[in-house]
């Protein structure tokens, strides 16, 4: 997998033979070493053997690059990641998506290329690399509502999807989860356990998933005739320390919390560090309930109660519906892992949202 920083691709330099010398031991053309590695039947079986022969010998490994761009095809998808490699490097998110991109990437044959990127500077120079055909389609994770990149890359007709969406009527192809039903179950867990005073720990405003799950945690209260109370709900940025200032300003506002629901694993371990701080027992005290069901739900003291959203499956899923888009993939070509199947988004089967579930531990 190669890199991207900033918009400039860090390439590698071919070593080893190269065709011309694979021709020159061959004793023929570099066009006829060409055609022999493509396949072409324009050539003698005696000429073949040579060639064949040549390669085994020298070690020759054809550059697919070129070959792939000859075809027109640069056989390359990029990912692109437009956060700070501080969160990239960090959160157990994007190592799960990536996983299942670069599982199902590896089954067709294409290589990834990863592009972290900063700013709309950034972007707009990503964009015109992409407009060169340097690669044949976009996946794009952690998209926020002001991000601009993929209507530049569907201007240009690069072939792009989202790993969840900007708003509810996202244009651009997407695999997203059941952010609002995840949601609603948790706090229906936290009712159904008799807590009175729940709270929440949202996500970003400006992240569509993150306003799911606000309103799945509404929904939750309006069908138990609970009443809704915007002293118990605080804005996190799905990190540690965002879901640890989140935490202080609730016990802050609400002494009394019984519970709460975090948008997300990573948040609820820095509430739970606030909890611990304040002298508040979890779960006898406030249970706690988190969303991603990711290492750090496991790894808690007590183990996180959560709602799984299947990350990995949703990374498969991204890149079987962008290998639609290039022709490179059909349904039911290829089976993902146990329980990737998408739950199809209606009328459009580019819009694809995956099933939560909610997984109960000790937290609660």
């Amino acid at each position: 997998m190669a890199a991207v920083r900033g918009g400039r691709v860090r390439r590698a330099v071919q070593t080893g033979p190269t065709l011309e010398e694979v021709a020159r031991r061959a004793g023929v053309g570099r066009g006829t070493v060409s055609r022999v590695i493509n396949g072409s039947p324009r050539v003698s079986d005696r000429t073949r053997a040579a060639v064949e022969d040549a390669v085994a010998e020298l070690g020759y490994v054809p550059n697919r690059v070129a070959r792939a761009l000859a075809a027109g095809s640069a056989d390359t998808v990029a990912l692109v990641v437009p956060e700070p490699e501080s969160r990239f490097f960090t959160e157990p998110y994007f190592p799960a998506i990536v996983q299942g991109i670069g599982a199902e990437l590896a089954d067709a044959d294409m290589q990834l290329l990863l592009t972290l990127l900063h700013g709309q500077e950034d972007r707009d120079r990503f964009a015109q690399y992409a407009a060169a055909h340097r690669i044949d389609g976009v996946l794009l994770v952690s998209v926020h509502a002001d991000h601009t990149l993929p209507d530049l890359l569907a201007r240009s007709d690069i072939p792009a999807v989202l790993g969840g969406r900007r708003r509810a009527a996202e244009p651009v192809p997407y695999v997203d989860c059941d952010n609002t039903g995840g949601a609603r179950s948790a706090v229906g867990h936290l009712l159904a356990r008799g807590r009175e005073t729940i709270a929440t720990v949202t996500g970003p405003e400006d992240v569509y998933a993150a306003r799911c799950r606000v309103e799945g945690y509404r929904e939750a209260l309006r069908e138990a005739d609970r009443p809704l109370d915007e002293a118990l709900l605080a804005c996190g940025d799905f990190t540690e320390e965002g879901g640890n200032r989140a935490m202080r300003q609730l016990l802050d506002r609400t002494p009394g919390l019984d519970a709460v629901f975090c948008a997300s694993d990573v948040m609820a371990a820095g509430a739970r560090r606030v909890l611990r701080e304040a002298g508040r027992s979890v779960p006898d005290d406030v249970a706690l309930v988190g969303f991603d069901d990711s290492v750090v739900a496991r790894h808690m003291d007590p183990p996180l109660t959560t709602v799984r959203q299947p990350i990995t499956a949703m990374g498969r899923e991204m890149a079987r519906v962008l290998l639609e888009l290039l022709g490179k993939w059909t349904p039911g070509a290829a089976a993902g892992p146990a329980g990737s199947g998408p739950v199809r988004g209606e009328g459009d089967s580019r819009h694809r949202i995956l099933p939560t579930e909610l997984v109960s531990r000790d937290s609660s």
